[in-house]
């Protein structure tokens, strides 16, 4: 480890006590559920937080945020409500957790173990990290899920074949976080974007479909994780069929046409957006690929019987 980044790690290291990791009673009062609120000050969006010790323990708690915890050396252990599930988070792996689902860390090594936790605000996390994210259905509706179910338990414990990549990304993170300008959260945006690509693009690995779906589904599941831009000439080039022989088999197995099956799965998409996040209608119909918020308008009009602001108002 190279003197300056050493140092960055000591320094958040020893910052990592003195937040304000306050437990807060849920719902107001109950000895039996506590929260975190955010730790960080309002107007930082993105958190880099770093545990630097042989121990840790703390209590079983939620959180109001979104967080990913990389093992970055040694191993820690982490309890989840989720089947009453306590796993080992291996170096090179990481945990990622909702908000509002219940979690606690627990590790004792006779060697320092290092976790290296990016924390991000939920409106944040929704409009400049979600919409890169959401080309894979599971991991869309993972993200999403906590906002239409306050208690999910859900998290994704994911380890990653090249780790090279990532702890490249991690380490540059700590030395500017450590070392704040006026620009670091600007900074730190696009490295983070990076770094949860790359979190989509092992998880679809981790998550492999099977391998004996018909045609017919793997061609709607390719339209659900390009919304924003497939057509028919693309489906037919990358299944390597005639555009023809698609659109007939998707209405003999599936029951209707290209056109009504992509415009099912932007309109579901739709609606879990509006129904799980604040960001504007005109970036939503951005992400379903509408060139403008008028035909997205028409076209969630036509398909619910209202419209997206009526619907939202009707929340």
């Amino acid at each position: 480890m190279y003197p300056l980044l050493e140092s960055a790690i000591n320094h958040l290291g020893e910052h990592f006590a003195r937040r304000n990791w306050k437990y807060l009673d849920v719902p107001s009062g109950s000895p039996k559920e506590k929260t975190y609120e955010w730790p960080g000050s309002p107007d930082e969006k993105i958190m880099i937080c770093v545990h630097n010790g042989p121990d840790i323990q703390e209590m079983f708690h939620r959180q109001d945020f979104f967080f990913f915890n990389f093992a970055y050396k040694g191993d820690y252990g982490a309890l989840s409500y989720k089947y009453d599930n306590h796993i080992t988070v291996h170096e090179n792996e990481c945990y990622i957790g909702q908000p509002h689902t219940g979690y606690a860390l627990s590790a004792h090594s006779e060697e320092n173990i290092i976790i290296v936790g990016i924390l991000i605000q939920k409106e944040t996390f929704f409009k400049t990290f979600l919409p890169v994210l959401s080309a894979d259905a599971k991991l869309f509706h993972f993200f999403l899920n906590p906002q239409t179910n306050e208690y999910s338990e859900e998290f994704i414990h994911l380890r990653f074949d090249d780790s090279c990549c990532v702890r490249m990304l991690l380490d540059m993170m700590v030395i500017e976080y450590a070392n704040p300008r006026e620009d670091t959260q600007d900074i730190l945006q696009p490295i983070v974007l990076t770094l949860l690509m790359l979190v989509a693009r092992q998880y679809k690995h981790s998550n492999p479909v099977s391998g004996d779906a018909r045609l017919s589904d793997q061609i709607v599941r390719y339209m659900g994780e390009h919304t924003d831009a497939v057509t028919l000439k693309d489906i037919a080039k990358h299944f390597s069929y005639h555009p023809n022989y698609i659109s007939t088999l998707l209405r003999r197995e599936i029951g209707k046409s290209f056109s009504e099956i992509l415009l099912e799965l932007r309109m579901e998409r739709a609606l879990s957006l509006l129904k799980g996040t604040s960001l504007s209608i005109e970036k939503i119909a951005l992400m379903l690929g509408y060139s403008n918020s008028s035909n997205f308008y028409k076209a969630f009009r036509e398909y619910y019987g209202k419209s997206p602001r009526d619907y939202i108002a009707a929340k």
